[in-house]
């Protein structure tokens, strides 16, 4: 998708007006699509007695997945508002910062939320409690509203205000427009033929741009149905999509290996899923859900602020994303230099040969339809820069252009003068069979550079076996030298975010200082061992002694 384009959120849901078939399942029941238009006329009415005539239209949302967050995501639309997706997962002053930077007049959420806003100083803002009969008693007069569209209302209105996460700093309200979500919709409409009978299966949180413009996009320009889970639940996920008859969903981060870790059926196969489609599932773990539930993922990239994606086509080898999306101009560049990295070299085994000269940040130097950051002028100075979109994230490139993902920029470690990235260790270990999820990053190195840990959580009801793992490692031939980690720390259960991708600054900040099991391979050794305390202090020392100390503490 490379325009706006010129249908509107808002033209799609007056369409599902008179539509009575099925449009909303969740665990309370249904409602038809006519309802939940009815639903967002109503809330969109209310919405423009609400907020102030002068000022942003804005409109927090902090709910879980009910059928209220699809509705008034709707009733912004109609009301030419634009809705700012509240993480429940922050706090305190954090949590308020989110809602005060995105100028919101009013804040929606539910009892279950209201704890989180005590002893919160916001200003202006009306709250809205959802599950009370206050809020049904102030939506009755609005009843019997029609979903007429508010003068103003356009493809360039604002339509989300959406929190990217960042590793450093406070995250960045990236802007997404009525015409842009419209066109991302239809866009995954065509690629993955999606049909009015459709049901699309939203158990990613509602408040990340994944849930709204990858799943309730396409099914609201499709006029196909959603079904929500309030929140994800790995052990209900295959129950959900019986019951709702779920025939896409999406993913992001460790979802899919959470899924995995639930014990086998000999009917899993037995589910009415089509596909599924989201970043970060690991070409191992992919291959293991088509096997088990019979369902194909698709691996896409589109960066959170729209300003670059890359397709998947027939022919796209193990391992890649796939292609430059139509239109896209993009390119593997060394962020210092400008300059294209060379196209990568690989082994007969698949191992990558040239990681360091062929990895680089992935940039868009063609026409994106990256809409800015609400208020930071800064972050968007960052994002944009030299007449390129720089993504952030990291790719290298084959000769016949497919793209292959190697990690954030953050996530890259420079071992022994060598720079090599976390996500190409973090596929190659993901094969270990006494792991049920994997983590690689840096921790930095006494004398320069970084050295390679990850984080093992191995299968429920078993241990970690250094052993076993070093003998893993051995029979790794796309293993490098340098990518065989320095610290292993066991944990039970990988620590994630609330959109379910990997918490590395966590990890990170800790290091092997993080009090809990870890094993490591003291330089020279062949061998794990368990690190202890007197082990810690003297690391600390080699790292005090060569004033590098403070790194650890990054």
């Amino acid at each position: 998708m490379k325009s706006t384009g010129n249908t509107t959120v808002a033209e799609l849901v007056q369409a599902r007006w008179g539509d009575h078939r099925t449009g909303l399942r969740h665990a309370g029941g249904e409602l038809s699509h006519h309802r939940v238009t009815a639903g967002a006329a109503a809330r969109a009415a209310l919405l423009a007695d609400l907020l102030p005539r002068r000022g942003e239209p804005h409109v927090g949302v902090l709910l879980d997945n009910t059928p209220e967050y699809p509705m008034w995501l709707s009733a912004a639309a109609l009301a030419g508002a634009a809705v700012a997706g509240i993480n429940p997962t922050r706090r305190g002053a954090e949590l308020a910062r989110d809602i005060l930077h995105t100028d919101c007049r009013v804040l929606v959420t539910e009892r279950a939320h209201l704890p989180l806003l005590d002893g919160l100083e916001l200003p202006s803002v009306r709250i809205l409690v959802t599950d009370t009969d206050a809020y049904e008693e102030l939506l009755a007069p609005y009843a019997d509203a029609k979903p007429e569209i508010a003068r103003g209302a356009g493809p360039k209105s604002r339509m989300l205000l959406y929190f990217t996460s960042g590793s450093t700093g406070a995250p960045k309200a990236a802007i997404c427009s009525q015409g842009r979500l419209a066109a991302a919709g239809a866009s995954l409409v065509e690629h993955f033929g999606v049909r009015a009978s459709d049901t699309h299966y939203i158990c990613m949180p509602m408040f990340h741009g994944n849930a709204v413009i990858a799943d309730w996009a396409p099914a609201l320009a499709a006029g196909a149905g959603v079904a929500l889970r309030a929140r994800f639940s790995a052990s209900s996920f295959l129950s959900d999509v019986r019951d709702f008859g779920a025939t896409y969903f999406t993913y992001v981060g460790r979802a899919v290996q959470y899924i995995l870790a639930t014990p086998e059926g000999a009917d899993d196969r037995e589910n009415p899923l089509r596909v599924g489609f989201g970043t970060e599932a690991g070409a191992v773990d992919a291959a293991r859900f088509e096997e088990r539930f019979g369902v194909r993922l698709v691996e896409g990239y589109g960066s959170s602020e729209g300003g670059a994606a890359i397709q998947r086509t027939p022919g796209t080898p193990a391992g890649a994303i796939g292609r430059a999306a139509p239109g896209d101009d993009l390119a593997v560049v060394d962020p210092g230099t400008r300059r294209e990295c060379e196209a990568a070299r690989f082994a007969a085994d698949g191992r990558l040969l040239n990681g360091s000269a062929a990895i680089g940040e992935l940039v868009n130097r063609g026409p994106n339809p990256f809409e800015g950051y609400w208020r930071n002028e800064q972050a968007q100075a960052e994002r944009v820069r030299g007449g390129w979109y720089w993504t952030g994230d990291l790719f290298y490139r084959d000769g016949n252009g497919f793209l292959y993902f190697a990690g954030r920029t953050d996530d890259r470690l420079r071992v022994d003068s060598e720079n090599l990235a976390a996500a190409v260790i973090e596929g190659i270990l993901a094969r270990y069979e006494g792991a049920e999820a994997v983590a690689v990053y840096a921790v930095p190195d006494p004398v320069a550079g970084d050295q390679v840990m990850a984080a093992v959580a191995p299968p429920r009801g078993s241990s970690f076996d250094p052993l076993s793992f070093s003998e893993f490692l051995l029979a790794q031939g796309d293993l490098g030298t340098k990518m065989a980690p320095r610290f292993v720390r066991v944990v039970e259960r990988m620590p994630v975010t609330a959109t379910n991708k990997v918490a590395r600054s966590e990890l990170r900040r800790v290091g092997f200082r993080c009090g809990g099991l870890v094993w490591w391979r003291p330089p020279g050794d062949a061998e794990y061992r368990r690190l202890t305390a007197a082990d810690v202090v003297s690391l600390v020392a080699q790292y005090r002694v060569r004033g590098r100390e403070a790194l650890l503490d990054v």
